[in-house]
């Protein structure tokens, strides 16, 4: 099970770094467009919420890699 949970971590890992990709494209297309409403979301997406997430999913990825979530420990 712990080396299951180290795979995982990997795809944590990977999984944040494709989501802050698709983030900060997606926000600069927002960002990009005529409207108002658009480019407020697309700053408070690309400034906020995706490094959260992609922090959050690397951490997570990183500790799962380092086996904090053993139960052996």
């Amino acid at each position: 099970m712990n080396t299951i949970k180290k795979y995982l971590g990997i795809v944590w890992i990977a999984l944040g770094l494709y989501v802050g990709y698709a983030g900060m494209i997606d926000s600069i297309e927002k960002i990009g467009s005529g409207k108002l409403e658009d480019q407020v979301f697309g700053y408070v997406v690309l400034l906020v919420l995706v490094p959260i997430i992609v922090g959050g999913l690397v951490l997570f990825g990183k500790y799962a890699l380092q086996g904090e979530f053993n139960r052996d420990k």
